[in-house]
């Protein structure tokens, strides 16, 4: 899932999901030259918006110029930055981000709001999300050709990720009439021992360039129905998509009489992302990003007592035992290694495969690649299954990290450059020759890059599967049952996802999704999930007229 999660502490940073494994001095040159290319676009630029075959922009209400700030009204009093196209390094248009001051004002209408919100009872709170999920289907095929335009991805996908808001506001709703708490067993006669949920108050968003709309619809659709009201700061580099977003859901809310407030948003740089981060009238930050800024955050929020949800960084791995069946594993290997141009919080890093069967896989995911490439282009037009990365710092990143893989003695066996035209595109690489151990695997990289190697076994895969710091999403291929639940079990895989017989990337809403280990330990969308929204209250109510003491202690 990043990477406003880079700009809550350093500019330098703020331009990639993860940390791109540039050298200091290189990374801070490439993402403050990116930030100057974005905030400096001449005003006579030819603009997307402008161009007729980008008309869905307008569809979602958007203009040349836009406010990137919300909390009831429009406004914004900081920078403008310009949108860029990662196809083909066009601007589509503006956006005035936030400055402290617009934050501070958003938190106060968003308390505000609360007061509202949170008295209303909680099917009646689903209402509204539903509401906001048929909204957001009337809205789905421009929208979804937003997050195209803005992020990268190919239209299938991006339509997909708006899906995925529709389909949690859904869940949502029914969760609206399940948020139970307990009746506990009291040892004390006359007395009632209950727990209790109730809502935190004003939470706040940090999400990611890489699902502009789905890790946000996950938190505001849950956290709306257990009574929170929110702040949103969506990735710097996506900021059309936050402002059509919050259009949409803020025009439910007003069309119910309801404070816009509910569900306030500020576009901005790293002063807004750092007074979250310290603000206690922020109860619970959620933020998408790189496990090292992820820290910061952590540690910030903790300093002062608040909640944090954490989803960080994967290095996910997809192990292939000698039983496994290698046309489901090469089908599945290849999207989950090219899907998003390998900008998934998800995506398969590392593709760990039994001796028996290596050179059979390896040598038909070679084939597969080379087949995705003859789809590769704008990932606007039908039939393209291969987009550009998202930004230059994304493609110096991958650049930089083939570099030290091929010092460090691996073999490309496909891809492994970058491709001459007008937008950010690179080909997606397939690395053998490092050991399992190599610093460049340990370390993930943000991009379509997947190392091979192989394995004698299914425990000693299961043991390289959990050597790295992360522990985001893992999978193996295998017909064998023990194996299965060798794999699903106390010393299988030590990953918050862990898969059989699929991917590695592709979850579904119902399941609790995050990881442990440096991903963060975070929980988003289903499962009980919810219950990082709210604060737990253990209630005993007397309703006797003595007052025995628990654990039978006499005070007389």
């Amino acid at each position: 899932m990043a990477s406003v999660a880079l700009s809550v502490f350093g500019r330098s940073l703020s331009f990639s999901r993860h940390l791109l494994l540039l050298p200091p001095a290189s990374s801070t040159t490439s993402a403050t030259k990116l930030f100057d290319i974005r905030r400096n676009m001449s005003s006579n630029d030819k603009f997307l918006i402008d161009d007729p075959k980008y008309g869905f922009l307008k569809e979602l209400g958007l203009e040349k110029d836009n406010k990137g700030v919300y909390n009831g009204k429009w406004f914004a009093s900081g920078e403008t930055v310009t949108s860029l196209c990662p196809a083909n390094n066009r601007p589509i248009a503006r956006v005035t981000t936030g400055t402290v001051a617009d934050y501070d004002a958003c938190v106060v209408a968003a308390e505000e709001a609360w007061q509202v919100w949170a008295d209303l009872p909680a099917p009646k709170r689903g209402e509204i999300v539903r509401q906001i999920g048929e909204a957001l289907r009337e809205k789905l095929e421009p929208l979804g050709k937003l997050v195209s335009l803005e992020m990268g991805k190919i239209v299938p996908e991006g339509v997909g990720e708006v899906q995925e808001y529709v389909d949690i506001c859904d869940y949502a709703v029914g969760l609206s009439r399940m948020m139970s708490g307990q009746v506990i067993p009291s040892e004390r006669p006359g007395h009632a021992l209950l727990e209790c949920w109730n809502p935190l108050g004003v939470i706040g968003i940090i999400s990611a360039f890489n699902f502009p709309v789905a890790v946000f619809g996950w938190n505001n659709a849950i956290a709306m129905v257990c009574g929170n009201t929110m702040l949103w700061k969506g990735a710097p580099t996506t900021p059309l998509v936050s402002v059509a977003t919050i259009r949409i859901v803020t025009a439910v809310l007003e069309r119910n009489n309801l404070p816009g407030a509910i569900v306030s948003l500020c576009q901005g740089g790293t002063p807004v992302g750092q007074r979250m981060a310290e603000d206690p009238r922020m109860k619970l930050v959620s933020f998408t990003g790189s496990t090292e800024v992820g820290r910061k955050v952590a540690n910030t929020v903790q300093n002062r007592f608040g909640k944090h949800l954490l989803e960080l960084g994967g290095n996910n791995a997809l192990i292939v035992a000698a039983d496994a069946d290698v046309e489901m594993v090469v089908r599945s290997a290849t999207f989950a290694c090219i899907g998003t141009a390998g900008q998934r919080c998800t995506t398969l890093r590392r593709l760990i495969v039994h001796e028996d069967v290596y050179e059979d896989v390896l040598s038909k995911l070679k084939k597969a690649y080379a087949s995705i490439m003859k789809r590769r282009g704008d990932p606007l037009v039908d039939g393209t299954l291969y987009g550009p990365m998202h930004s230059k710092v994304g493609v110096d990143g991958y650049m930089a990290t083939l570099a030290e893989a091929k010092k460090l003695g691996g073999t490309v066996e496909y891809g492994g450059n970058k491709i001459d035209c007008e937008g950010n595109f690179v080909e997606p690489t397939i690395i053998s020759g490092l050991p399992h151990d190599s610093p460049v695997i340990h370390r993930e990289t943000f991009a379509p890059i997947v190392y091979v190697y192989k394995t004698k076994s299914v425990d000693e895969a299961i043991k390289w599967n959990n050597e790295v710091e992360q522990g985001l999403s893992s999978s193996i291929f295998t017909k064998n049952l023990g194996d299965v639940f060798k794999w699903i079990g106390p010393k299988g895989s030590d990953c918050g996802i862990v898969n059989v017989n699929i991917p590695t990337s592709g979850a579904e809403i119902g399941g609790a999704f995050g990881g442990e280990k440096s991903t963060g330990g975070g929980r988003e969308s289903g499962s009980d999930a919810w219950k990082q929204y709210c604060r737990r209250s253990t209630c005993t109510i007397n309703y006797s007229k003595e007052l025995p003491l628990a654990q039978g202690i006499k005070f007389e």
